[in-house]
């Protein structure tokens, strides 16, 4: 909506001397209470003597080095830059500078400092890896959601992010360049959707931005509106939408390469809006549940992300949309919902409504018979009990959910494996149905994953491998930004998905 699309990156060599830019970027490392070594820059491609009065300088300006930290200050002679800009490295090692650091020390500056177009990133990328590290923080960084301010802000985001780096003349650079601009893209459209107020994105609404999407992407797209899924039996995601005058859709959206090595099948929740239903939520920061739907979005824009990227792989996400209202026709506590796949299921609480969305959605999906099938979904309150604000709980299969969890560590996300109890399954029988929507308290995240285990399809009497990804706290920061994350939606577990699909490529 308002972020920059056309961010262009680009890469030089260390030899910056004739690279003309609004400002230059340097990393400054925290001081070393343990070798009483003061806070320095690193990898500085200025001449010795500009790096070492900027060193001396560091104390009078303010720059520390810790991480998040951004100062400004007039170039020296002899570079062709406007301002210099002194980002926090935090503590660098024997090991130098990580990859993360480097995304977040790059996605701050992004962030942070505005009114400068041109910024040429002069942090330690010393090979192709490093490089598209600095390249994905800015692309992550330069976002901000001003949609609906009738005062625009006078100071634009950049518009050019130049990666300066000693790998700028390696094959590999200019695909790692493209892979950083695609994903920066895809998380910042993932916030944007998060971030639209729910009278302006609702089911149908969201789902003619997928098929609008499909059309200019390599993907195709379907939509079954309530007709549809109410003759088709989709009950549980009838269920949750009939309480709304604006009722629920699926949209299928389907990437198929000419020969692909496998197929991946992603559900997303898509609750545009969720008062809780009859089940009413408390008043006090309802207006975050606009942000329901951030599992769906990122389902869409991940297959968007693997078409741009042309990877081998198959990848069909399906967006479980629906608007949870209360009112006359809205579904009760003590009702009973027929499934997609037959199951019958008592209503308990009808706040508990994603898991209901994403049952049908999973036996969709399962039905085409995919090599994995996912889910991703801002399902619980219990997540962040367990596991914060930050971290995504992933459960399932063990094989699938370790993998996701590695691919995390690769994409410079943060997630956690959980289980899945045994002692959890007799939680959620029915004294009427086959299944209750809600089951012992403790363990809630876990035990919302055993639920939706029921819906997860087989192929030649084998389970699918599945794995469910809760994003409930991470999807939305309602404290302050920080690295390359901004406030309210973050886009969170893109990456990983990519990388994950990544993997199966390989």
């Amino acid at each position: 909506m308002i972020t920059p699309s056309d961010l262009k990156l680009t890469a030089v060599s260390t030899d910056i001397k004739r690279i003309s830019a609004d400002a230059l970027v340097l990393g400054v490392a925290a001081a070393d209470k343990a070798t009483k070594r003061p806070a320095r820059i690193v990898s500085s491609p200025l001449p010795a003597g500009e790096t070492a009065a900027l060193d001396r300088a560091l104390p009078a300006v303010g720059a520390t080095g810790r991480a998040d930290e951004v100062v400004r200050l007039g170039a020296p002679d002899g570079t062709r830059a406007d301002v210099v800009v002194l980002v926090g490295l935090g503590a660098v090692g024997d090991d130098g500078v990580d990859l993360e650091t480097l995304r977040r020390a790059a996605g701050s500056v992004a962030r942070q400092v505005t009114g400068l177009g041109k910024v040429l990133f002069a942090l330690p990328a010393g090979d192709v890896e490093s490089a598209a590290a600095v390249a994905e923080g800015i692309s992550l960084g330069a976002y901000r959601f001003d949609a609906y301010r009738s005062d625009q802000p006078d100071e634009t985001l950049l518009s050019e992010g130049i990666v300066a780096t000693e790998a700028s003349t390696e094959a590999g650079l200019p695909a790692a360049l493209k892979r950083a601009a695609v994903l920066g893209r895809s998380v910042r459209a993932v916030r944007d959707l998060v971030n639209t107020p729910s009278n302006d994105l609702y089911p149908e609404v969201f789902a003619q931005l997928a098929y609008d999407a499909g059309k200019s992407a390599r993907v195709k797209v379907t939509v079954l509106d309530e007709k549809r899924l109410d003759k088709d039996g989709y009950g549980g995601i009838m269920a949750v939408g009939r309480g709304s005058s604006r009722p629920p859709r699926l949209v299928k959206v389907e990437y198929s390469p000419s020969k692909p090595v496998k197929h991946l099948a992603i559900v997303g929740k898509g609750i545009t809006f969720d008062t809780g239903g009859i089940s009413i939520k408390p008043a006090q920061n309802m207006h975050h549940m606009k942000s329901d739907m951030a599992g769906a979005a990122t389902a869409l824009e991940t297959v968007l992300a693997v078409a741009e990227l042309g990877l081998p792989v198959k990848v069909t996400a399906w967006l479980c949309l629906a608007e949870n209202m209360p009112s006359g026709s809205a579904t009760r506590p003590g009702d009973v919902v027929t499934m997609l796949n037959g199951k019958t299921v008592e209503i308990l609480n009808t706040d508990a409504e994603g898991r209901l969305v994403m049952a049908d959605g999973l036996t969709a999906a399962s039905e085409e018979k995919p090599d994995v099938v996912l889910d991703i979904a801002t399902l619980t309150g219990a997540q962040m009990v367990a596991l914060g604000r930050r971290t995504t709980g992933i459960m399932g299969d063990d094989a699938i959910r370790d993998a996701l969890v590695e691919a995390s560590r690769t994409a410079g996300e943060t997630a956690w494996a959980m289980p899945l109890p045994e002692e959890l399954r007799p939680s959620i029988k029915s004294e009427v149905a086959d299944l209750a929507n809600i089951g012992e308290r403790n363990g809630g995240m876990m035990t919302a994953a055993v639920f939706l285990k029921e819906f997860v399809g087989e192929v030649d009497g084998r389970a699918i491998p599945w794995a469910h990804l809760d994003i409930a706290g991470p999807s939305f920061n309602d404290a302050s930004p920080y690295g390359y994350t901004p406030k309210n939606g973050t886009g969170t577990m893109l990456r990983t998905l990519v990388s994950y699909t990544e993997r199966l490529a390989e």
